[in-house]
């Protein structure tokens, strides 16, 4: 059976963290209580013989009783039976104690009020991101595997503020926080944490669990909470791809398999290897990636192009560039190439957007 404070944390939204967080804050304060606290002390018993113990005239003030009268001086008690009667020390206690006095209380009723609002504003910051968490990505589970798809997407326009990240480790916590990233932990083939993560508005659903049957049961859910949204999945075994695809994602992508694939290229042929692997790493090299069709190159074939075209993408199917179905390419295609790094892979370029086509090239 959890505990309870696992049971209190399960699905709970976490935003990155402030610079400075409350406990810091918290510290803080007590040290500079503390400090005020002894700089009084220290400045009653120096100053001991202009203070005067009313109960007592002959006797003489000590340090008990200069840390006696600090405390219920700076707390507003004032019981009056120790007091200053030289005046010099009456003016320290108006200039000086009395300061200190006031910024003792602020700092005591701040830290209450600093507690109270700090979570107040937590309460409004995930409310907030609630409403405006829409189209965005769930990536389900932060490790290896999760954290590259975060940084390709990132690397490719997608916004940090766009992306949730679902995981119940306390790890994945902190290092999804470091990257800037909102957080629900919890264990995502629990309808509620998803609903949690906004799956029900997600665009795009990634899940990297680190079992097979986990990521069947996230699949399944995820397709319940949203029948619109793409699912890509990621499995260890290739037996439970198709598995997987039943449950309701429209891609999903071996590890295993893929790695064995690439093992196996850079021992036949290492150059091989090499430019797959150049292909898989982002900023280096080359990339792939998938762009719209420019409009100068509507009628074209796909070899004919400056770009390395590897396949077209047309009315929602794939195509090789050398399927027949494809030698002329039309308005509307899609085309995945090979690009140099150094342009942006996912970057629109100029005749791209739906510009009408010249009367020549109509013609």
């Amino acid at each position: 059976m959890p505990d309870n404070a696992a049971e209190e944390t399960r699905g709970r939204v976490r935003l990155p963290e402030n610079p400075r967080s409350p406990w810091w804050q918290l510290v803080r304060r007590l040290v500079l209580a503390a400090a005020i606290l002894g700089f009084t002390v220290a400045l009653v018993y120096f100053d001991r013989a202009g203070y005067r113990d009313n109960a007592d005239p002959t006797h003489r003030v000590d340090l008990v009783d200069s840390v006696y009268y600090t405390t219920v001086t700076l707390s507003t008690t004032g019981y009056g039976d120790i007091a200053p009667y030289a005046a010099h020390s009456r003016m320290i206690n108006a200039f000086v104690v009395t300061p200190l006095r006031i910024a003792f209380l602020v700092l005591l009723i701040g830290t209450t009020l600093e507690v109270l609002a700090n979570q107040g504003r937590e309460m409004v910051r995930i409310s907030r991101w609630r409403r405006s968490m829409e189209d965005h990505v769930v990536v389900i589970g932060y490790g290896t595997k999760g954290r590259s798809a975060v940084q390709t997407l990132r690397n490719n326009g997608v916004e940090s503020a766009q992306i949730v990240v679902v995981d119940p480790s306390s790890t994945a916590l902190g290092e999804a926080h470091a990257d800037g990233l909102a957080v629900v932990t919890g264990d995502a083939t629990r309808r509620e944490v998803l609903r949690r993560a906004g799956v029900e508005r997600a665009k795009q659903v990634i899940i990297t669990t680190d079992r097979d049957d986990s990521t069947v049961l996230a699949t399944l859910n995820v397709r319940q909470l949203n029948a619109d949204t793409y699912v890509v999945a990621a499995v260890r075994e290739g037996d439970n791809v198709q598995l997987v695809r039943q449950s309701g994602a429209d891609s999903v992508i071996t590890s295993s398999d893929a790695v064995g694939r690439l093992l196996g290229l850079s021992s036949l042929s290492p150059t091989l290897g090499a430019v797959m692997e150049d292909l898989l790493s982002y900023g280096e090299g080359l990339e792939v990636a998938e762009r719209d069709l420019l409009v100068q190159e509507v009628g074209k074939q796909p070899q004919a192009l400056p770009d390395q075209v590897i396949a077209v993408v047309r009315d929602g199917l794939v195509h090789r560039y050398f399927d027949p179905a494809v030698t002329q390419l039309v308005r509307g295609d899609r085309l995945v190439v090979v690009r140099p790094s150094e342009e942006l892979p996912w970057a629109p370029r100029p005749g791209t957007h739906g510009e009408a086509l010249t009367v020549d090239e109509d013609d």
